[in-house]
């Protein structure tokens, strides 16, 4: 039986392939070289060797090759052994042993097993279609004359590029940033005449409205004993529509429950609000709202530390 084949295909999978009784096949993986002397580049390959130390039968091999052939565990180890046996009786009669695609064992006069791997097969499988090749080596001497050659044919000059420099650029970047700090600071100031005259008309006529109406209550009989309302025309600041940062006080499953939680949190002072649902179908409820996230943050830091620990803040985008 030619075990070799077995053991062959088990390198290629494994790091070690234990022949009983006889010694061990052991792989172990290189980087990829270049060999100097030869300019050749070598792939990252598997280097085989071999281990007579260790002989114990690990299960593997006898394993492999009872599954491939068929048999039972117990033949095939009979077996195995069986070639382990007829293999040093070969070495001792001075005779070595080629194991295709593995390599080569041999005795030495101190009857230690020798073996001399072959280096045609590459069992590490990641390298697998690459072979050794070799390039021709760069002598940089002969390219440094050929490029002095050319040069003395057909000379050229690289010459750097000038850029003028002058001394009123400086000024000018000076000159550039007053100018435009003057603009906004005009701009700046003609906005604030523009808001105070108008906020100026808006007090004038509102004192000239309460004029009118005292003068008419004190010297006619007819004059009604309360003041009208007096009709102002002011300009409303328009709510906030962006976006909110919420500290939740909790979910409720139950809608009730989440009413229940806004209005004991009203009665504790906190601009509580029902906030709608989340995607887990849970009813929100905050302490608070606010447009600005850091007004958000300090209320969380306060209820976290003081109230509760389960608040947290929702922010929508």
């Amino acid at each position: 039986m030619r075990v070799e084949h077995y053991i062959e295909e088990l390198l290629y999978r494994y790091n070690c392939v234990v022949m009983p009784g006889f010694g061990a096949f052991l792989a172990q993986t290189t980087s990829a070289r270049i060999d100097s002397t030869s300019n050749t580049l070598y792939p990252p390959t598997k280097i085989i060797s071999f281990n007579e130390q260790l002989s114990k039968n690990d299960g593997l091999l006898v394993s492999y090759v009872s599954k491939a052939k068929k048999l039972s565990y117990e033949d095939m180890l009979e077996e195995i052994s069986e070639t382990s046996i007829k293999w040093k009786e070969t070495l001792e009669k001075g005779e070595a042993i080629e194991l295709f695609g593995i390599g080569k064992l041999t005795l030495s006069a101190e009857h230690k097993i020798q073996f001399k791997p072959e280096d045609k097969i590459n069992y590490l499988t990641s390298s697998f279609g690459l072979s050794p090749f070799g390039s021709t080596p760069i002598v940089r001497e002969e390219l440094k004359e050929e490029v002095e050659a050319i040069e003395e044919r057909v000379p050229f000059i690289i010459t750097p590029e000038k850029r003028e420099t002058s001394v009123y650029r400086p000024l000018l970047k000076v000159a550039a940033i007053g100018l435009l700090l003057f603009s906004l600071g005009i701009s700046s100031y003609q906005f604030y005449l523009q808001n105070h005259k108008k906020q100026e008309l808006v007090r004038q006529t509102a004192q000239e409205e309460v004029s009118k109406h005292i003068q008419e209550a004190t010297f006619f009989d007819s004059a009604p004993m309360e003041l009208p309302a007096i009709a102002l025309n002011i300009t409303k600041t328009a709510p906030y529509k962006g976006p909110l940062h919420h500290v939740i006080a909790g979910a409720f499953r139950i809608k009730d429950n989440a009413d229940k939680k806004v209005a004991q949190l009203k009665q504790e002072g906190y601009d509580a609000q029902y906030i709608g649902l989340n995607k887990f179908g849970l009813h929100q409820v905050a302490y608070s709202s606010f447009p600005d996230n850091r007004e958000a943050l300090r209320l969380y830091r306060q209820i976290k530390r003081t109230i509760s620990t389960d608040v947290w803040i929702l922010s929508e985008k």
